[in-house]
């Protein structure tokens, strides 16, 4: 049975009275696998990115949660998400990012896959000579596919494989959003970095989804963007994030931009919004580039963030790029000090969750009462089936 608190209710209540997670959520282990059963393996996590295999056969392994996952993009050009495991004895097929000329074969005993997951050779598994044999279908044991979405470039997975579809689950967002439903080029590699930091992913979250920390920890973009000029989004059980009425476009020297995405309404033209899509991954939505960040949750008091950028059209600037990418990345290492900060407060033991500002902690709360609903529900799940045994 579950070692976390079964009581969240003062956490569930309205953001004027509410408090936030307990310290539990943050430092215990134990909490930390609950959490990871109830809350990103049950729903749709954030895995990587499409851009990561850019062409077919790329094939990139990857370590989610302590499961060995393989990132591929096969032949026909879809993006696939499969156990990174041989259905023989069980051994790591993949071991670094590479691309599949031909099969994906195990280094055990050579048995084989296609792109697409099946088993397509079994050498010598009825005897020497003999590759096939009555017992070992070939069809019932191709790769075990993970279930898996891309929305915004971004591979969302469902471990559990019983969430309800990607679609329906974040209608709402995807309609928010509907005018940015346009092709997203990723900037390559000088768009792309990792943030190493230590803290509990939900407080990467957190601070992410609201602005009131804009003024002290963001003081150079708080200059032009300010704290009044910010707003709340807080959609109950889906997402959270803040949006900004005063989005400056990034210039070269010479007054150069980015090319702006197609057919945009003049809220793009001076809006920009920052959504926290529940529960890992962080996204931001402007006129003329968008971003993405997964966050990586690595253990109780360790998260990767992995940040992409995106733009309207497959050619940019190279050095506007690379000045945009330095901006963010300048941006985002502002906050590393405040998450671990917060992490390194939550094993004051007295410490009981905090409280919220009604009027700027609202996008926040939103986050919390998710978690704990869901981990509400989990545990009501689990008494009903230990009742049952």
């Amino acid at each position: 049975m579950s070692t976390a608190p079964s009581d969240l209710t003062s956490v569930r209540q309205p953001v004027q009275t509410a408090q936030g997670l307990p310290n539990g959520h943050y430092i215990d282990p134990a909490v930390f696998a609950e959490e990871t059963r109830a809350v990103l393996l049950a729903g749709w996590a954030g895995l990587a990115v499409a851009a990561d295999v850019p062409e077919a056969g790329d094939a990139v392994p990857i370590s989610f949660l302590g499961m060995p996952l393989l990132l591929i993009r096969d032949k026909a050009g879809a993006v696939r998400v499969f156990n990174n495991t041989c259905r023989h004895r069980g051994m790591i097929l993949v071991e670094e990012p590479r691309k599949i000329e031909g099969a994906i074969r195990c280094p055990y005993h050579s048995w084989c896959y296609a792109t697409d997951g099946r088993l397509v050779t079994t050498p010598h598994v009825g005897g020497p000579g003999q590759n096939t044999h009555q017992d070992i279908k070939r069809s019932e044991l191709g790769l075990i596919e993970v279930r898996s979405h891309i929305w915004r470039d971004v591979v969302f997975v469902n471990i559990s494989g019983d969430a309800a579809p990607f679609e329906e689950v974040h209608a709402d967002l995807i309609y928010r959003w509907r005018e940015h439903d346009q092709p997203l080029y990723h900037g390559g590699a000088d768009s792309r970095f990792d943030l190493a930091v230590k803290t509990n992913w939900k407080l990467a979250v957190e601070n992410y989804c609201e602005s009131y920390h804009l003024p002290w920890v963001h003081p150079g973009l708080n200059s032009y963007s300010r704290l009044e000029d910010h707003y709340n989004i807080a959609e109950p059980r889906q997402y959270s994030g803040q949006g900004t009425l005063v989005y400056r476009q990034i210039q070269g020297d010479n007054g150069e931009t980015f090319p702006d995405f197609a057919g945009l309404s003049s809220q793009w033209d001076e809006g920009a919004e920052y959504i926290a899509i529940y529960p890992n991954v962080l996204l931001g939505a402007q006129r003329d580039h968008a971003f993405a960040i997964v966050l990586e949750p690595v253990d109780t008091e360790n998260t990767v963030e992995h940040v992409h950028l995106y733009y309207a059209e497959v050619e940019t600037d190279d050095t506007l790029r690379q000045r945009n990418a330095a901006l963010w990345k300048e941006v985002f290492e502002e906050d590393i000090f405040v998450v671990e900060g917060m992490q390194r407060g939550r094993h004051a033991p007295d410490f009981d969750g905090g409280r919220f500002s009604p009027a700027m902690d609202g996008p926040t709360h939103c986050f919390h009462d998710w978690v704990a609903m869901r981990l509400q529900h989990y545990q009501a799940a689990q008494t009903t089936q230990d009742a049952a045994e």
